[in-house]
C-alpha cells in the first residue's frame, strides 16, 4: 500500500488547499520578479493595453489571482480552524489576534522591504493590511448564521462597485474611513509621513467572509464528489456570470472595446479593475480559484501538487522571503552594473 492510499481524506482535502496556495505565490512571485528587475521598463499601468505588451498583460492577468485566492483561503481556513479547536470562540478570538498582527507586519517588515527606508516617509497599505484587516472583521461576521454571512458576503462583492461615484475630499471627515474602505488614495499623517491605502478594504471583506461561509464544503465527513460537484457549478456559474456581464459591457466594471486586432480585443474584454477589485474582476479569478481547488484535489498524489504545497504551507515565511531577497538581489545586481560602469570609464 502507498502513503497516498494511507492519507486520510481530511488530509487529502487539505492538500488541495495549500496546492492553490502554493500556485498562486508562484504567480506573486513572477510579478514581483518583473517589477523588481525591470525597474527600468517600467509603465504606468501594467493593464493599460494601449501601452502594454501582451506578454506583460498576461503575467499581469495571472497575477490577479493571487490577491483574491489568499483572501478566500484565509476564511476558508478560518472555518476549518474552528473546526478543528473549540468553535467560534477561538476562531474570533484567533482572527483578531492574527489580524492585528497581520496589519503591524504590513507596516514594518513588509513596507520596509519595498522602501528601505527607516523612518518611512510613505507607508503602502497593500495586500497583508487588507487581509490583516478582512481577519478583524470576520472575527465578528463569523457569529452570523451561515446563510446570512453568504448573503452579506456576496451582497458585498456585487454591490460594492454602486459606491464607485462616491467620494469625500481631504476636509471630510469621511475622507479618511472612505480611504481605506473604498476609495484608493492617500492620507496624510504629517508633513513627514503619507499612507497610501493600495488595497482598499470593502470587497475584500466580502472575500473572507464568502470563504468561510463555503467551509462546510471541506468539512471532515463531507462526501468528497459532494464537495467537487459544488466546487464544479460555482466556478463554472461564475465564469458564465462573468461572461455574460462582460457581454452586456454595463455594469461591475469600465467598458471593454472591439480592436481590429483579436488580441486586444481579448486584452480589452479581460482588462479588469484590480484597486478595489470590481465586481467582474473578483467573479472571474474566484471562479478559476474554485475550479484550480477542484482540479488540485482529483490529482492530489501528483508531484508537481506535492511540490507546490512546500510553497502553500507556509506562505507568510515565504511571502516575507522572497520580498527581501529580491531587494538585496536587485541592490546587489545595481551595484554590479556601477562597478562594471565606473571600470569602463577607468579604462577610458
Amino acid at each position: 500500500m502507498t502513503s497516498a492510499v494511507l492519507r486520510p481524506i481530511a488530509a487529502t482535502r487539505l492538500l488541495s488547499i495549500d496546492a492553490l496556495r502554493g500556485l498562486v505565490i508562484l504567480f506573486m512571485l513572477l510579478d514581483h520578479v518583473r517589477e523588481t528587475f525591470f525597474l527600468h521598463r517600467q509603465v504606468s499601468d501594467p493593464m493599460d493595453i494601449t501601452s502594454t505588451e501582451p506578454e506583460l498583460f498576461l503575467s499581469r492577468t495571472l497575477a490577479h489571482l493571487c490577491a483574491p485566492v489568499f483572501v478566500l483561503l484565509t476564511g476558508l481556513s478560518a472555518y476549518l480552524y474552528g473546526e478543528k479547536y473549540a468553535g467560534k470562540a477561538d476562531v474570533s478570538t484567533f482572527l483578531f489576534k492574527r489580524g492585528l498582527f497581520l496589519v503591524l507586519l504590513e507596516i514594518t517588515l513588509v513596507n520596509f522591504a519595498w522602501t528601505f527606508q527607516f523612518p518611512p516617509s510613505v507607508i503602502y497599505l497593500q495586500v497583508i493590511w487588507a487581509i490583516g484587516l478582512s481577519m478583524l472583521a470576520l472575527s465578528a461576521m463569523v457569529w452570523l448564521p451561515r446563510a446570512v454571512l453568504l448573503v452579506l458576503s456576496l451582497l458585498i462583492i456585487a454591490g460594492h462597485n454602486l459606491l464607485d461615484g462616491l467620494h469625500f475630499g481631504l476636509e471630510s471627515a469621511m475622507h479618511v474611513p472612505w480611504a481605506v474602505l473604498h476609495d484608493r488614495g492617500w492620507i496624510e499623517l504629517g508633513d513627514g509621513l503619507r499612507l497610501r491605502t493600495s488595497y482598499p478594504l470593502l470587497p475584500w471583506i466580502g472575500v473572507i467572509g464568502l470563504g468561510y461561509a463555503l467551509g462546510p464544503w471541506f468539512a471532515q465527513g463531507v462526501d468528497a464528489s459532494r464537495r467537487q460537484r459544488a466546487l464544479l457549478v460555482a466556478g463554472l456559474g461564475g465564469l458564465a456570470g462573468f461572461v455574460g456581464l462582460r457581454l452586456l459591457n454595463g455594469y461591475g466594471e469600465k467598458p471593454w472595446v472591439s480592436a481590429d486586432a483579436v488580441g486586444q480585443t481579448l486584452m480589452s474584454f479581460f482588462n479588469i479593475t484590480k484597486y478595489p477589485p470590481s465586481l467582474l474582476f473578483l467573479t472571474l479569478t474566484l471562479s478559476l480559484g474554485l475550479l484550480l481547488l477542484l482540479w488540485f484535489e482529483r490529482r492530489q498524489n501528483s508531484r508537481w501538487i506535492l511540490a507546490l504545497t512546500v510553497f502553500g504551507s507556509a506562505p507568510m515565511f515565504f511571502y516575507l522571503l522572497h520580498l527581501y531577497v529580491l531587494k538585496f538581489a536587485y541592490l546587489a545586481a545595481v551595484a554590479g552594473v556601477m562597478a562594471k560602469l565606473q571600470a569602463l570609464q577607468a579604462k577610458n
